[in-house]
C-alpha cells in the first residue's frame, strides 16, 4: 500500500501554488498549509465541483477523487436527457466566478441543458482551471474512510486526528489523510430493486441483462433495436418513468408491435400527472401533460397500484408477479423490464466513520424532518446548510443527493448551497456558513400526495443533480 504524503510549501504566501503534474501520473505534489491537511471531495460531479470551487476561491487545500474516467461521469449516462431546471438553477457562483475569470461564455440561463452539455459546457471546463485542475485525480475509487489510527468503537483523541481515505487507482491502493470529507459521490449507482418491499433478490439479479435501471438512450440504433417490437414493462412513478415512457411512445410511432406496460404503486395514475400547468418549472409540468395525453389515447397500459413481488423467467419471457389492493395479478410474457423506482446511498465504505443518519429516509439525520418527500415538496424545502449536514464525526459531509438519501426532493441548487456553507465553516468564516440563503421554485410534483418511494421529483433522472454526485 502506497502512503501519500502531503509535502510543505517552500513558499510563505497562503494562495495554492498550481504544480505542473503529468495527467498520467499520480499527484502527489499536495501542499500542507499551517500544518493541516487538505479537505477531501469525494466525486467529480456538480456538487464536489463546487466544493472545490468554493475551498479554491477560500485558499483552502482540497484534493477531489473521482472514481470514473472522466469529470461528471454519471451524469454522462443520462447525457441524453433534457433537464427541466434551466441553467440558472444548475451552475454554482463561485464555479461561475471562476470560469468567468478566465474568459468562459456564460450559457443562456432561461434554457434547458441536457444532461452531456452541463459536463462538457460547464464541468469540464470548471475542472481544467488551473485552480482546480491539480487537485483532481480520475480513475480514483475511495473505497474505506477511517480515522487516523482509530477505528470506529476508539473515541480518545479522535476529534483531533485526521481522516484517512483508502483510494484504489490504477490497481493499486493508496493512503491520504485529511483534516475534513465531503462526500459528494451521489445517488446514481445505487438503484432502488423493483419490488416493493424494496429489496434485492437473485432473481432480478439473474435478469440483469433484461432489466436496465435508467433511462436508455433510444435514439441509439442499438438501444432501438433492444426494444423495438418487443413487450416492455416501465416500473416507477416519478419523472424518470415518464421520460422513459414518452420515448417508448416515440418508439412505438416506428413499430406498432412495440406494446408499453406502466406499473406502479401509486394510488392512481393522476398522481403521477403532478402540477402540469401550474408547475414553477415549466418543463416539468410539460412531462405531465405529455403523458397525460399519451394515457388518454391508449399508447400505453397502466396497471396501478401494483406491488411487485417477485418475478420469474419461463420460455424466453419474464413474469412478473404482484399484487393490486390484495389481489393478485400476474404480468406475463415480458420482454424487457425499464427499472425507475429511485435509489439509495451507498454507506459501505463509510463504515468506519461515525454518521448521523435518519433511519427512515437514510438521509443526514438533521436534514430528515426538513426533505420528508411525504410533506414537502422541492421548493418547500427549507434553505440548510453545514449545521443541519453535521454528524458524529466532526467535521464529516455527505453533500448533494447523498444527503438527502432515500428522498427524491432534491435540486443541484441545494446541493451548491450546502458546499459554500460548509466551505465557509472549514475556512473559519462562521458568519457565512450560517447565512443560507436559497431561491427555489415551487414543484407541483413532490407534495403530501406523491407516495415516499416515488423518484425524482426534481431532476430528470431520480436526481437530475446527482446522483448527481
Amino acid at each position: 500500500m502506497k502512503n501519500i504524503e502531503f509535502k510543505v510549501a517552500s513558499t510563505s504566501c497562503c494562495t495554492p501554488q498550481v504544480p505542473t503534474i503529468a495527467e498520467d501520473k499520480v499527484k502527489e505534489e499536495y501542499v500542507r498549509y499551517n500544518g493541516t491537511h487538505p479537505v477531501a471531495i469525494i466525486g467529480g460531479g456538480p456538487i464536489g465541483l463546487a466544493a472545490a470551487a468554493h475551498l479554491a476561491e477560500r485558499g483552502q487545500q482540497f484534493i477531489l477523487f473521482e472514481a470514473g474516467p472522466s469529470i461528471g461521469q454519471n451524469i454522462l449516462q443520462w447525457g441524453h436527457v433534457r433537464l427541466f431546471s434551466p441553467w440558472q438553477y444548475n451552475i454554482d457562483k463561485a464555479a461561475e466566478r471562476l470560469l468567468l475569470k478566465h474568459g468562459w461564455q456564460l450559457p443562456v440561463l432561461k434554457e434547458l441543458p441536457f444532461g452531456q452539455e452541463i459536463v462538457h459546457q460547464y464541468l469540464e471546463p470548471l475542472a481544467k482551471l488551473p485552480e482546480l485542475n491539480p487537485y483532481i485525480m480520475l480513475n480514483a475509487r475511495v473505497v474505506s474512510v477511517s480515522k487516523k489510527n482509530a477505528d470506529k468503537m476508539k473515541s480518545p483523541n479522535r476529534a483531533a486526528a485526521p481522516f484517512v481515505l483508502y483510494v484504489e487507482r490504477n490497481g493499486n491502493t493508496e493512503r491520504f489523510q485529511a483534516r475534513a470529507v465531503i462526500d459528494a459521490s451521489g445517488t446514481w449507482a445505487h438503484s432502488n430493486p423493483l419490488h416493493a418491499d424494496g429489496i434485492w433478490t437473485r432473481e432480478e439479479r439473474d435478469l440483469k441483462d433484461r432489466i436496465y435501471y435508467g433511462i436508455p438512450d433510444l435514439s441509439a440504433a442499438e438501444q432501438r433495436q433492444k426494444y423495438a417490437g418487443k413487450r416492455i414493462a416501465v416500473v416507477g412513478g416519478g419523472h424518470s418513468a415518464i421520460n422513459t415512457l414518452l420515448d417508448l411512445v416515440n418508439l412505438k410511432k416506428s413499430d406498432a408491435n412495440t406494446e408499453i406496460l406502466w406499473l406502479m404503486r401509486k394510488e392512481n395514475v393522476e398522481e403521477a400527472y403532478g402540477g402540469e400547468e401550474n408547475d414553477q418549472l415549466e418543463a416539468r409540468g410539460a412531462l405531465g401533460s405529455q403523458i397525460h395525453q399519451w394515457i388518454d389515447a391508449e399508447q400505453i397500459q397502466v396497471v396501478t397500484p401494483y406491488m411487485i413481488e417477485g418475478l420469474y423467467h419461463k420460455d424466453g419471457k419474464i413474469n412478473i408477479i404482484g399484487t393490486i389492493h390484495g389481489e393478485d395479478k400476474e404480468m406475463q410474457g415480458i420482454d424487457e423490464i425499464i427499472v425507475n423506482t429511485g435509489s439509495r446511498p451507498d454507506f459501505s465504505f463509510l463504515s468506519e466513520i461515525r454518521l448521523s443518519i435518519d433511519p427512515a429516509t437514510e438521509s443526514v439525520e438533521a436534514l430528515a424532518p426538513l426533505i420528508d418527500p411525504n410533506v414537502h415538496s422541492c421548493g418547500t424545502v427549507r434553505p440548510h446548510g453545514e449545521k443541519e449536514l453535521r454528524h458524529v464525526e466532526k467535521n464529516f459531509y455527505l453533500v448533494g443527493m447523498k444527503s438527502y438519501g432515500r428522498a427524491p426532493t432534491f435540486l443541484m441548487a441545494t446541493g451548491y448551497e450546502q458546499v459554500r456553507s460548509i466551505a465557509a465553516y472549514l475556512d473559519g468564516d462562521m458568519e457565512a456558513a450560517i447565512k443560507v440563503e436559497l431561491e427555489l421554485p415551487e414543484t407541483g410534483v413532490c407534495g403530501i400526495s406523491s407516495a415516499p418511494n416515488a423518484n425524482d421529483c426534481c431532476m430528470p433522472t431520480d436526481s437530475s443533480t446527482s446522483r448527481c454526485n
